[in-house]
């Protein structure tokens, strides 16, 4: 569907066609008719399916097609400040021809920055983009207007509640007006998901558009490994030369230190991104890794979501996710735009369990590639799963959510991105 089939202003429009936007993905073809006929939506779509665009875009035109007043219409709350900046970005392309102002707010800057934004949320930007804690410390201080806002949307929620911001979210959502357009996005749909939702939304469409599985276009491997030998496996992998963009992800920033110095000493060109760097830090680190001034990048999953960055030749998973979800989210960082990229998961004796859980996500099997010999002798995979298809390559249906209430519902699985 083309974007102007919406009746979108043209102004939008206009911003849509700069950003290269052409056809609507599944998640904006059912979400944005629904957010322009003002109704309250919770919406099951994974990082990738074009979910931003889809709650951008409907309220960017509600905002500019109604009558203006200086103060803020749109709040939208997110779990990290990457993800905050990375819709803060897309809300300026997309409202670059249009008079919407939008301002994001996170933790981790100077006291500078938190009075730039006392004195943005004060004049009344009309988007606001925060993360939960950020938020509260500007409403704590009591200058906060949110008399005349319509639209409130939570972004990744899942993942928000599993942060605990549940007591954050519901304390910023007291200083709301009660009659507003509330929007809801998660990657899964838990009960605890369904229980917020019966919370905020008012009479809500579902709209389910499931779990994108990896493109084909991701060359998908796995090493099964001690944990002593994941550094020099490591070391061997970012030895290909072909792999001019490498991201690297590990469960701790103990351990992402410790592989950013591993590989430092060989000369590499290699910088690392957790909770301990300032957000300053992090945002000139991404920068680089974009501009390609540096070919690693090693990070927590503090990045696993909302880092958009094209031409990531090689994912490494240095340690099996704990989710399976988290999975799917890690390797889509590459392969973008139809691009090819390789995925590498280094899976020790206690990890199996957690790739296997990863399979059957899958619906299928991951090849387990030979580690080098010079690497030693090296663990037996041991798996049911793995044991009972290996040649078989059987499909499964997947795991099936399915929570209890009222909603009217609407799904669709959108093709591998």
């Amino acid at each position: 569907m083309d974007f102007s089939s919406f009746g979108l202003d043209k102004r939008l429009l206009e911003g849509i066609e700069a950003m290269r936007f052409e056809q609507a993905t599944p998640v904006q073809e059912q979400v944005i008719p629904e957010i322009l006929n003002e109704r309250d939506v919770i919406a099951c779509a994974q990082t990738g399916t074009g979910k931003t665009a889809a709650f951008l875009l409907p309220v960017i035109h509600k905002i500019i097609t109604s009558e203006r007043r200086e103060k803020i219409k749109a709040l939208v709350i997110v779990p990290t400040r990457e993800l905050a900046v990375q819709i803060a970005q897309q809300m300026e392309g997309f409202g670059y021809f249009t008079p919407v102002s939008s301002l994001a707010i996170y933790g981790g800057g100077t006291g500078e920055v938190f009075s730039n934004e006392k004195r943005a949320l004060t004049s009344g930007a009309d988007m606001v983009v925060c993360t939960p804690g950020r938020m509260i410390s500007h409403l704590n201080l009591g200058y906060v207007d949110f008399s005349d806002l319509d639209f409130l949307i939570l972004d990744e929620a899942d993942r928000m509640l599993d942060m605990g911001f549940h007591d954050d979210i519901m304390k910023i959502i007291s200083f709301l007006p009660k009659k507003r357009q509330s929007l809801l996005f998660s990657a899964t749909m838990p009960i605890k998901i369904r229980d917020l939702a019966r919370k905020i939304l008012r009479r809500p469409i579902e709209i389910n558009i499931g779990l994108s599985t990896p493109p084909d276009q991701i060359r998908q491997e796995a090493y099964v490994v001690f944990e002593s030998q994941k550094m020099p496996l490591v070391n061997m992998l970012v030895r290909d030369e072909r792999m001019k963009s490498i991201l690297i992800f590990s469960d701790t920033k103990v351990a992402v230190k410790q592989l950013s110095r591993n590989l430092k000493k060989q000369g590499l060109s290699v910088e690392e991104i957790h909770s301990d760097l300032i957000q300053a830090e992090r945002e000139e680190v991404m920068n680089r890794f974009k501009s390609r001034q540096i070919r690693i990048l090693v990070a927590t999953d503090i990045i696993s979501r909302g880092i958009d960055v094209e031409d990531i030749d090689m994912i490494i998973n240095y340690d099996v996710p704990h989710d399976a979800e988290d999975y799917v989210h890690r390797i889509g960082r590459t392969a973008r735009a139809g691009a090819h990229g390789k995925a590498c998961t280094f899976i020790n004796p206690e990890e199996q369990r957690q790739f296997a859980s990863i399979e059957r996500l899958l619906g299928k099997i991951v090849e387990k590639s030979k580690v080098p010999d010079e690497l030693g002798e090296v663990p037996e995979y041991r798996t049911q799963f793995d044991k009972a298809n290996r040649g078989r390559n059987r499909k499964f249906s997947g795991r099936k959510k399915q929570g209890s209430g009222s909603f009217k519902k609407r799904s669709s699985r959108p093709k591998s991105r």
